[in-house]
């Protein structure tokens, strides 16, 4: 399998990761979060449509599932955090990392799962 899409699923946990965390530590959702969440967003589904033309599409197992579940979360979550930013809803500003550490926590099943299950052996 050419490593192009393991480096670029790879870059969408660092970037993700910096995006969430950052927020999480800083204690409020502030513009560069957003851009990093966006990186992490373009880089898993660019990897993830590479995955997908290695496989041959979709599979319908706890990678495939929870991994298109993944993207469809980290995709709301931009849209959200975007939202969030453009109102300046303070309240929603200082809260906003509980709902990105949450989907994180989802998107590391897809990331980790074939290490556990095997997947491609």
């Amino acid at each position: 399998m050419d490593p192009t899409a393991s480096i670029i699923i790879t870059l969408a946990l660092i970037f993700y990761s910096i995006g969430v965390w950052s927020e999480r530590i800083a204690g409020e959702l502030k513009v560069w979060h957003w851009v990093f969440f966006v990186m992490g967003l373009i880089c898993d589904t660019w990897g993830t449509g590479l995955m997908f033309e290695f496989s041959g599409g979709m599979t319908l197992d706890v990678h495939g599932i929870t991994g298109m579940l993944a993207i469809i979360l980290m995709f709301i979550h931009a849209i959200w955090a975007a939202i969030v930013l453009w109102k300046k809803d303070e309240k929603a500003i200082k809260s906003f990392h509980k709902f990105s550490v949450f989907v994180w926590v989802v998107w590391l099943i897809p990331y980790f799962s074939p290490m556990f299950f095997a997947l491609g052996s």
